[in-house]
């Protein structure tokens, strides 16, 4: 049995203005995330993700307060079969397609969502501490800092539609965004 991966995740989370053209030169990763519970009145810390052919288990725990981009995360590796009994009836899910790409210098990963919340593109940036998140000025294709933004967090995100998150996405003066 391999044992949890514990990290401290220094994250920004960005709405995108425009879909970056550095996706072009790189092939995305397809994943679908399955959060748990799927109690809608709380915010789930648990999320099962497949991609590439790899299961995992990951919590995601808040290290100050309320501050999203800085988290504890632990990763359980699983197999096929083990993800298959844990994601079993479960409805609150995401799809989308990771992009890994350089943004202005940094590297960077722009989700682009499909199913239900297609139309949606978020990007984001992961740093080494809170002193380099701090230092950290967007590029261009970003369009709003939605970080702390909680309609925006994969567990809210789950089982939603993107008319759903509409009114919210509004308020940044976001436009739908296709490939």
């Amino acid at each position: 049995m391999s044992t949890p991966n514990a990290s401290i995740e220094y994250e920004l989370t960005f709405l995108a203005k425009h879909v970056p053209n550095e996706i072009h030169n790189t092939l995305p990763e397809r994943m679908v995330d399955i959060y748990l519970p799927e109690n809608v009145e709380i915010h789930p810390v648990l999320r099962l993700r497949k991609r590439a052919g790899n299961y995992e288990i990951t919590k995601k725990t808040i290290l100050n307060g309320t501050d999203s981009s800085e988290m504890r995360e632990q990763t359980i590796p699983l197999t096929q079969l083990e993800f298959e009994e844990l994601a079993s009836g479960h409805h609150r899910l995401v799809e989308k397609d990771r992009y890994k790409v350089m943004l202005g210098g940094r590297p960077a990963e722009v989700d682009i969502f499909s199913g239900k919340l297609e139309g949606l593109v978020l990007i984001d940036f992961e740093f080494l501490n809170s002193v380099d998140k701090a230092a950290f000025q967007p590029p261009d294709c970003c369009l709003a800092e939605v970080t702390q933004e909680v309609a925006v967090a994969g567990g809210h995100l789950a089982g939603k539609s993107y008319d759903d998150i509409d009114e919210i996405l509004q308020r940044f003066q976001y436009r739908r965004l296709f490939l």
